[in-house]
């Protein structure tokens, strides 16, 4: 990932390591992460990502290397502007929802008078406005975890990390839960997501990270990565064309789906030499579409090869 100004920098990550005995969780780790832009961090469990992101938050420290925040030093400062949301959830199970909320806000050094505003505020936004008085064993595990996120924003933090936060939730709360962080797009606010879930790092993301056993794999703009694997997926559809398509010096790998195929084609082929033998043998194309690939594709691929 190329470098950025400083001042276009919320977090820079400097060559970090992070040993636990003989093993090594994160290694030689950098990368920058843009001011008022949605970041992937991604990976398989397993990778180093939660290592990281506690080390980011203070948690930890890491061996070697170095962490920046707002082109600081980690500081008590730097670190009550950012909202982190952990992978292990940790509300109070006999305590009111209201009254833990008003707690994390207290934490954080929100005002009564503003904390009982955006309690409110956050708890209507979140569907959970008649749940206010009730305690955390009389909610959902969605719902849980709704209110954690309100946790972690009632400060109105600057930067806002969150640990596969879409964890525990069905569906239908997932949709909703994009709908609320497609709405810290719209603001100068940066987030760094970690999650294994790759269709929905790819609606959210502007630039990624994917990292596998402890080290980068491959990371810039989300643009620049699928860019970077060119242009030679088709998504085909068609009849009498099996002889054209088994063509190893035309197409490396066939991917059949439901109701087409995928074609990888070999090194160096142009999709129109495809198109052109197609047509030439009689086969009747009722779909030709260069598409690239989806980060998951691109995930698998990094991971399974390495």
């Amino acid at each position: 990932m190329p470098e950025t100004l400083d001042s276009d920098v919320s977090l820079r990550i400097s060559n970090i390591t992070k040993r636990f005995g003989d093993f090594t969780a994160v290694e030689d780790l950098s990368f920058d992460v843009r001011a008022g832009r949605v970041f992937g961090f991604l990976g398989p469990n397993g990778a180093g990502k939660t290592t990281t992101i506690r080390m980011i938050v203070g948690i930890t420290a890491p061996d070697e290397g170095s962490i920046s925040l707002f082109n600081e030093s980690i500081s008590y400062a730097t670190q009550n502007r950012i909202g982190y949301l952990p992978e292990e959830r940790g509300l109070y199970k006999k305590m009111k929802v209201v009254d833990q909320l008003k707690y994390f806000a207290e934490l954080k050094g929100v005002s009564r008078s503003d904390a009982d505003k955006k309690i409110d505020f956050w708890l209507e936004r979140m569907g959970l406005g008649e749940w206010k008085k009730a305690k955390t064993t009389d909610l959902s595990k969605g719902m849980q975890q709704k209110i954690q996120f309100i946790s972690t924003v009632l400060h109105d933090p600057d930067l806002l990390i969150l640990d596969e936060p879409f964890s525990g939730l069905d569906p239908v709360n997932v949709e909703f839960m994009i709908d609320v962080l497609s709405e810290f797009r719209t603001q100068q606010k940066t987030v760094i997501f970690s999650t294994h879930l790759m269709e929905t790092a790819e609606r959210l993301c502007h630039d990624i990270i994917l990292i596998n056993k402890s080290r980068k794999v491959i990371g810039g703009s989300l643009r620049e990565v699928k860019e970077s694997y060119g242009t030679n997926l088709i998504a085909f559809r068609g009849l009498n064309a099996e002889r054209v398509i088994s063509d190893k010096l035309l197409v490396d790998k066939i991917v059949t789906h439901a109701d087409e195929q995928e074609l990888h084609l070999a090194e160096g082929v142009d999709p129109q030499q495809v198109l052109k033998a197609l047509i030439d043998w009689g086969a009747d194309v009722t779909k030709f579409e260069i598409t690239e690939p989806s980060l998951n594709d691109i995930f698998i691929e990094k991971v399974t090869n390495a």
